[in-house]
Formats: C-alpha cells, structure tokens, sequence
C-alpha cells in the first residue's frame, strides 16, 4: 500500500510557533508539503483557491490555532464544516488555550484532537510524531473529483 503523505496547512498567526512547527517538520524529515496561512481567511482562501491559484488538494491535514485576527479557529471550523468540499477535513487544533468551553466549542465541530501547546516539548517535535504515526496508520482519502 502507497502511503499518500498530506499536505499540511498550519492556520498559526504566531510567526515563532509557526517556524517552530515548520523546523520541527525537517528535522524529522517528513516528506509533507507544508503551506502556512496566518488566520482563517488566509486559510480558507488556500483551501478553496482563490485568488487565482489552485484548491489545496486532498489528502491534507489541517493544524489550527484558535486565537488568530480576522478569523478565529471556532469561525474558520465553522466555515469548513458548512462548506460542503471541505466539510470532512481533517483538523488537530494546536492552540494555547487550555479553556474547557473552547476545547468543547472544538470538538463540536468534529476536530480530531485538541492539542494544548504547553503540553508539548519546546521543539514541536510531539506534532511531527503525531502526523507520522498518522499518516502511516490512517488512510485518507485521496481526491478523485474536480471541485467547483
């Protein structure tokens, strides 16, 4: 079986936290292509190809925080789940928020897990081990239609 490794779309306003995940990524060698989008709009925008450029295409995995400008992560879930090409995504939320109602508030919205960044070791090397045990042991759909 061909292991299809997603793409990664990190939704992190933090330009630290975010070169952080990207240096954790090749450290560990992952062969995933990574694109970066600094709130949900940014997001949202990459996912549905505006601007001129082509859908994000499946499979992909999306890391989200959910304290961003513009719009938060809950809205950004939101609007994926109402949109019906993207509303299966896959989403791990990566946030500072240790909030019980914004852990519900995720959840949800059918997240697949809820991940306190001061949990994890300083280097994020914790998501890199998450996604490559992901990927190797989930199989993800691989897309097969045109979208709109």
């Amino acid at each position: 079986m061909a292991i299809h490794y997603p793409h990664i779309l990190l939704v992190e306003d933090d330009d630290v936290d975010a070169e952080a995940v990207t240096r954790a990524l090749k450290r560990q060698k992952l062969p995933n292509k990574l694109i970066h989008a600094g709130d949900g709009i940014e997001a949202l925008n990459a996912l549905r190809g505006y601007d001129g450029n082509e859908p994000l295409k499946q499979p992909y995995l999306i890391l989200l925080d959910l304290n961003m400008p513009r719009m938060n992560g809950i809205e950004f879930l939101r609007a994926i789940r109402q949109d019906a090409e993207l509303k299966r995504s896959v989403v791990f939320v990566l946030t500072t928020s240790n909030q019980q109602e914004d852990k519900m508030a995720a959840y949800n919205q059918q997240v697949a897990g809820y991940i306190v960044k001061a949990n994890l070791t300083n280097d994020f090397s914790d998501i890199t081990k998450l996604i490559e045990q992901y990927q190797l042991i989930i199989d993800l759909p691989v897309e097969t239609s045109l979208r709109r």
